[in-house]
């Protein structure tokens, strides 16, 4: 393989220097091995002819047999085209072009019989096919069976690559590479009964059954997702064997006293198993890193303030850190509720802070009477210096970068034990991949008293009922979230705007204060709208997704989403936990058109049918790929996934896991000869990795 990776694509026969240039710079392909992992998307079925009379409007791409009886040129300027009439024997169609006509008058003569493969289209009552493949029946490209459909782009097609183009230069590359050397140790390839890499790059690309296409895949992705997880199990290893941590043995009288007198409620179940989790972390000796999931409304701050009062028990101070103002705020005057009434010290340090309250925070940490700093960004700052921080809680961790989080680290000699929370729930095979060896724990239980959300599928050309509704929890004392996809109209954009739905709303509504933030607002002023909306000084906000994350108002039981099928599950169940964080009956209406795509309403049917983030997440992730949902992938994967799917392809990422974990068991350092194979595909991707385990 390494031979494969130092063969320039432009020695290539038929590639050539300025098409070697082009594939780089479209495909990131300028290797043999670049190319032969250059997989299809999909595959058409080619071992069948059809009729041109037998053709019908929802057919997808097909082959027809016979011979062009004309060709000509049509039109002028921008409007020319190539135009052959061409007949299978029974009846004609014609076939069109619009790129590199004379380059294709020249190599298509009627009387010759060809193979044409496309999609059918009717125009003007007969049917067309539009930049169709040509082959001869005797060209190697005119394969029967299974063939390969490449991903492309525009300027490719401009020039004249198309699938077939890419599908010659493959054989030619695997033509030129009678033997190419394994990838993995023979003992991974035939305890898992996989087919030899040659083997499977050739069936991937020219399949000689389905069952051989099908064993190729497999192989393939076994490959890649073990090398993956290879990367991320290897060095959350060394990190776990080399970086020490707080010990915290005790539980004490500030643990003790919280729990006995100011617990605001009974913990459920999994907030109880949770803390057994992270406390066995932390008795350990190693620093903890642990990723704390949960719905909204779970109870994942009861459970960070219960785990920094344990650090305060051990002789050590804690923070928290959030990724907005208002959220921060927010945990602040939560956790100074509960705990400042057992002498807890604690303070809140933000952008906002003036200069004398930061000056006593900076002293009271430097001298340890300030217990819990609550904040933003700020609290990453270099001047700001704790006497002995021993436990991190991080909110919403995907909203800070990388170096950010990591700056928390260097805020003692000893690496607090850092504890990541998010409403966003990860998907197992995500958690797997993107968080490699984390820990992970999740609260799946809501706190007593907490009545599930009812959601709605509606339709816009029916709403009047549900201003009537809002009007009746508005007379109630209740408080309302509108959401909108856009600030402002945009005419290409069949789209509600938050400008025209705020001035709505506000005639429809107006002996009621409405309030609007959206990303574009300065950030004073956004504050601003959000304080009058959480005070209770205005009654409806009307917002854009800003919303999504560090708003509490229990008093809020509505949330209308307009044009709610533009919006991801998981963004749309982000926005549904801004209601239902009180103890009365929360909505959330999803308001579409009517005219909507089975797959969208079906996406949407989803929301209505469970409140469970986790059922959410997984659903999002099998419809939109891992690429799509928002913050999870922001670590990002070690390297790109060529063929192997996260949303689809649980179980092999569970069989790689495995595989990884015991390759590692058995050799940790993969000093084995048999791993050397491993050893030096790991080197070659080594530029490309950074220790993903680590999270904050």
């Amino acid at each position: 393989m390494r031979r494969l990776r130092s063969l320039d694509i432009k020695y290539l026969h038929g590639v050539g220097p300025k098409r070697a240039e082009l594939l780089n710079k479209e495909l990131g392909i300028s290797s043999y091995r670049d190319l032969l992992y250059h997989f299809p998307t999909r595959y058409v079925d080619r071992s069948k002819f059809y009729s041109i009379s037998g053709f019908t409007g929802d057919m997808p791409s097909v082959q027809v047999k016979g011979r062009f009886l004309t060709m000509s040129i049509q039109g002028e300027g921008a409007k020319t085209r190539l135009v052959g009439v061409f007949t299978d024997g029974t009846t004609t169609m014609e076939v069109v072009w619009f790129r590199r006509i004379k380059q294709l008058r020249d190599s298509y003569h009627t009387g010759n019989e060809y193979i044409v493969f496309g999609k059918p289209e009717e125009f003007n009552g007969r049917w067309s096919m539009v930049h169709p493949e040509i082959d001869t029946p005797a060209a190697p490209g005119a394969m029967q069976g299974l063939r390969g459909v490449y991903p492309l782009t525009d300027k490719l097609r401009n020039q004249g690559i198309g699938s077939r183009q890419i599908f010659t230069w493959i054989q030619t590359a695997l033509a030129a590479s009678p033997s190419i050397s394994e990838t993995l140790p023979r003992k991974v390839t035939e305890s898992m009964k996989l087919m030899p890499l040659r083997e499977a790059l050739a069936n991937i690309h020219n399949p000689q059954s389905l069952e051989a296409l099908n064993n190729a895949k497999f192989r393939l992705k076994l490959e890649e997702l073990l090398y993956l997880q290879l990367n991320i199990l290897r060095y959350a290893r060394r990190r776990n064997a080399s970086l020490s941590g707080f010990r915290f043995p005790r539980i004490g009288d500030y643990f003790n006293r919280f729990y006995h007198e100011q617990m605001p409620f009974e913990l459920t179940g999994a907030q109880k198993r949770v803390i057994k989790e992270i406390r066995a972390d932390m008795t350990t000796g190693r620093q903890m890193n642990r990723l704390l999931q949960g719905d909204v409304g779970s109870g994942k701050t009861l459970v960070g303030l219960l785990c920094m009062l344990i650090a305060l028990d051990n002789d050590t101070q804690a923070c928290m850190m959030a990724p907005t103002e208002i959220l921060a705020t927010q945990h602040f005057e939560t956790l100074y509720k509960l705990a400042a009434p057992i002498g807890i010290n604690i303070k809140l340090l933000t952008g906002s802070t003036s200069k004398k309250n930061r000056e006593i925070i900076h002293r009271q940490l430097a001298d340890g009477s300030l217990h819990i700093l609550v904040g933003t960004h700020a609290v990453i700052e270099d001047n700001v210096k704790f006497k002995n921080l021993g436990f991190v809680v991080i909110d919403e961790q995907h909203r800070f970068g990388v170096a950010q989080r990591a700056r928390m680290w260097k805020k003692n000699s000893i690496p607090p034990h850092v504890l990541v929370m998010t409403a966003t729930p990860i998907p197992r095979t995500l958690a797997m991949t993107v968080y490699g060896d984390l820990s992970v724990s999740v609260i799946d239980e809501l706190p007593p008293g907490r009545k599930p959300i009812t959601t709605l599928l509606r339709y816009d050309d029916n709403r009047r009922p549900v201003y009537q509704a809002i009007g009746r929890q508005l007379k109630e004392g209740r408080q309302i979230y509108i959401v909108y996809p856009l600030i402002k109209e945009n005419e290409k954009l069949d789209l509600k705007s938050l400008e025209d739905g705020y001035e709505y709303i506000q005639e429809l509504f107006p002996q009621y204060r409405v309030c609007h933030v959206h990303g574009k607002m300065k950030p004073a002023e956004k504050d601003f709208q959000m304080q009058l909306f959480a005070s209770g000084q205005a009654h409806i906000m009307v917002a854009t997704t800003v919303i999504e994350v560090g708003v509490n108002v229990p008093n809020a039981s509505v949330m209308l989403i307009e044009n709610a099928e533009r919006f991801g599950l998981s963004q749309l169940h982000q926005l549904r936990g801004r209601v239902g964080r009180g103890a009365d009956q929360s909505y959330c209406i999803l308001m579409t058109h009517h005219k909507i795509t089975k797959e969208t309403r079906r996406r949407l049917e989803i929301m209505t049918s469970t409140t469970d983030g986790f059922v959410v997440a997984e659903a999002d992730l099998k419809m939109r790929g891992p690429g799509d949902i928002e913050g999870t992938m922001q670590s990002g994967i070690p390297f790109e996934l060529h063929i192997a799917d996260l949303s689809t392809d649980g179980r092999i990422v569970s069989l790689a896991r495995d595989k990884a974990n015991e390759i590692l068991d058995e050799d940790p350092e993969l000093t084995n000869p048999d791993n050397a194979v491993i050893k030096n595909e790991l080197a070659l991707l080594d530029n490309r990795i950074v220790d993903w385990s680590r999270i904050s």
